[in-house]
């Protein structure tokens, strides 16, 4: 028996959670020129990608998008790996860490060690859904939908194509 899937967030809502995200994400970086849109493979790199277009429709910020690539199933067992970036690029850069979902906060733990070595500015967190049941100290600065949840249930964000939208089962 499969489960059905609920309709939480369609198309519109989504995007205009982003383009609300996209301010706030400005408001809080307005002594910034660039920022690291860091986002965690695979949905996390589709939101920082949309998210950087549309910081740069609405502010005169620079952005760079860079894919961290992760092993959620075992993250320990393999080193978390940033695409297209140098280490030097992070100095002193603030960083926007996104994941289309926060659950227990392990995913998000784990790819922060990417940017620990390095001498950056900051790191703030930007999930589309934030399930809030945390097991790692990881709150998400901009969060596009807050969702109280069993842990058994499960959640799907999809960012394109015609299914766009996000779904509880």
């Amino acid at each position: 028996m499969t489960k059905e899937k609920n309709l939480i967030l369609n198309a519109i809502q989504i995007d205009q959670r982003i383009v609300r995200m996209a301010y706030e994400i400005y408001e809080n970086n307005l002594d910034e020129k660039h920022l690291i849109m860091a986002g965690v493979s695979d949905n996390g790199f589709v939101f920082a990608s949309m998210m950087s277009k549309e910081l740069e429709k609405i502010s005169p910020l620079k952005t760079s998008v860079v894919r961290v690539d992760i092993n959620k199933e075992a993250p320990f067992m393999e080193e978390v790996h940033i695409d297209n970036l140098e280490e030097k690029q992070l100095t002193k850069k603030s960083i926007v860490l996104f994941d289309d979902v926060l659950n227990s906060g392990k995913t998000a733990a784990f790819a922060l060690k990417a940017f620990l070595n390095t001498n950056i500015k900051k790191i703030e967190v930007c999930v589309m859904v934030n399930r809030s049941h945390k097991s790692f100290p990881i709150y998400p600065k901009y969060k596009g939908y807050e969702l109280a949840t069993s842990i058994n249930e499960h959640v799907e964000v999809v960012l394109k194509g015609n299914d766009k939208g996000v779904y509880l089962f």
